[in-house]
């Protein structure tokens, strides 16, 4: 283990030492940039849960806290590393204001020369993961009745809700506080530029069909729900040109008509492999990253996606604002309806419940954040690699790299390296690169598979960035766990002192 938190710590809600502070209707043919955000309007929404809001921040400063926590603390350490008693007053430093002690052995080796400042914040990025992620397991802090959740999409005529946002880090929030979703009884898996692979969502939907006709789960296979598949692409509405998606080169439209045509390309997939593509249904969502607000396209009646035509949440919150909470929802509807010509009642009844949550989240982010995010742009605290991180439910808090091997994520990888290269290694910081690989205990041998696949998308990542690494500008850590369990991650082992990490305190 990287860290010496006693086990007993692990049932407690963690809580950082020091937190601090983080910082309409259309129907054109073509995808536009929405505006920027109206003037401040006094108050909130009469859809909106602020209760849910207050939580939900909570949680988000308390995580992200922990994080930002991690440049100043270093900084205040490196001053001292010439005082006399160094490490002890160093360590606690770090206990202090971190929550944990820092390697000692860099610590006792600061006098021959400088300090190890990139494998001092690489292990304290991975060592804040690693608190945060025993504590989401152990505490759920995000729950939700996902029971609830599952029979309203029944009755929308769904039995899986699959979601593909784009593997930014501006998304990564996309489940539970965007659309306000039980992020466990959503199938989440991002790719960059929402470009996910057509082969993969067709051995889910395969496995899906196959419980439901072997055991009924969710529910038995002859009754007549439908697997609904989704994209979310992004853009900017601040700096639309700039701060859009880097998969697509900040082109609203083109990130939009490539998610549909991906969507399509698995529809198709479908049908021409299982002659059964009735059982699909499409929707595309847009996310301006900037203000949270979303864009739903609703299919129409024969679930053609039309790219110039959608339901503005942005919009339907300004017109709404001073109306009552039955007046609202009453509106939401009939714009829903109007865009969607022909769409199922339960289409329709599901874009409704989607666009009223996203009503909350506009809230979070007018009241929280002055009705933009200060940070438009990445501001992702390490690249997550591998299979898993269902505990990464906040805004740029992570790039995602889904992946089995490297080769078959390298545009993945890439682009998530290149906005690390600005983010950190521009500062003279290491890439810290999460590698994660989650196993279902049953199955006979599965740890060990992970364990081996953790290992070689290390190597792999070595070998890729090679410099980056010989630098020491890229640290890996390696974790496993059992999802089916549903238990804390195990960590494997860490670049940052790779031949005895559990020794080197």
């Amino acid at each position: 283990m990287l860290s010496t938190r006693r086990k007993s710590a692990r049932n407690t809600r963690w809580s950082p030492p020091s937190p601090r502070p983080t910082a309409p209707l259309r129907s054109d043919d073509s995808v536009t940039p929405s505006r920027v955000p109206a003037a401040p309007r006094v108050g909130l929404h009469p859809l909106t849960n602020q209760a849910e809001n207050q939580r939900l921040h909570d949680y988000e400063q308390r995580v992200k806290g922990a994080f930002d926590a991690i440049v100043p603390t270093l900084k205040q350490i490196a001053a001292i590393q010439r005082e006399a008693d160094f490490e002890r007053k160093a360590q606690a430093i770090a206990r202090e204001q971190l929550g944990f002690e820092l390697p000692a052995k860099t610590l006792a080796d600061a006098w021959v020369g400088q300090l190890d400042m990139r494998r001092l914040f690489a292990w304290s990025v991975f060592e804040t993961y690693h608190a945060f992620c025993d504590d989401f397991f152990t505490t759920d802090p995000l729950g939700v009745p996902e029971k609830d959740f599952q029979n309203f999409i029944l009755q929308c005529g769904f039995h899986t809700l699959d979601i593909s946002p784009c593997a930014d880090g501006r998304l990564a929030h996309v489940i539970r506080y965007v659309l306000r979703l039980p992020h466990r009884a959503v199938r989440r898996k991002s790719y960059a530029g929402a470009m996910f692979d057509v082969e993969d969502s067709l051995a889910k939907w395969t496995e899906t069909e196959f419980l439901r006709f072997r055991e009924g789960r969710p529910n038995t296979s002859d009754e007549q729900t439908r697997y609904l598949k989704t994209v979310v692409y992004h853009f900017s509405s601040g700096d639309p040109e700039h701060e859009g998606c880097a998969a697509h080169g900040s082109d609203t439209a083109l990130a939009a008509r490539a998610g549909m045509q991906r969507l399509r390309a698995f529809q198709e997939a479908v049908q021409n492999s299982f002659c059964c593509g009735a059982s699909i249904d499409l929707l595309l969502i847009g996310l301006d990253t900037d203000t949270d607000a979303i864009r739903v396209h609703v299919p129409d009646e024969d679930g053609t996606i039309l790219l110039g035509t959608y339901v503005d949440a942005r919009e339907i919150y300004e017109e709404t604002f001073n109306l009552s909470a039955q007046q609202a929802a009453s509106m939401i509807a009939d714009r829903v309806r109007a865009v969607s010509t022909g769409a199922t009642p339960g289409m329709i009844q599901l874009v409704c419940r989607l666009i009223t949550s996203n009503i909350s989240q506009i809230d979070y982010v007018n009241q929280y954040f002055n009705q933009q995010y200060p940070d438009i742009g990445h501001a992702e605290r390490f690249i997550g690699a591998g299979i898993g991180f269902e505990e990464i439910q906040l805004r740029n808090l992570t790039y995602f790299a889904y992946m089995n091997t490297v080769e078959e994520a390298t545009a993945d990888l890439d682009v998530g390296v290149k906005i690390f290269t600005g983010l950190n290694v521009s500062h003279g910081l290491p890439i810290p690169i999460v590698i994660r690989f989650d196993y279902h205990g049953q199955v006979p041998g599965a740890r060990d598979r992970a364990v081996a696949n953790c290992k070689r998308v290390a190597d792999a990542l070595r070998t890729r960035y090679i410099e980056l690494a010989q630098n020491g500008l890229l640290h890996t850590l390696l974790a496993v766990r059992d999802c089916t369990a549903g238990e804390q991650i195990e960590v494997l082992e860490s670049s940052v002192y790779p031949q005895n990490t559990a020794g080197a305190h």
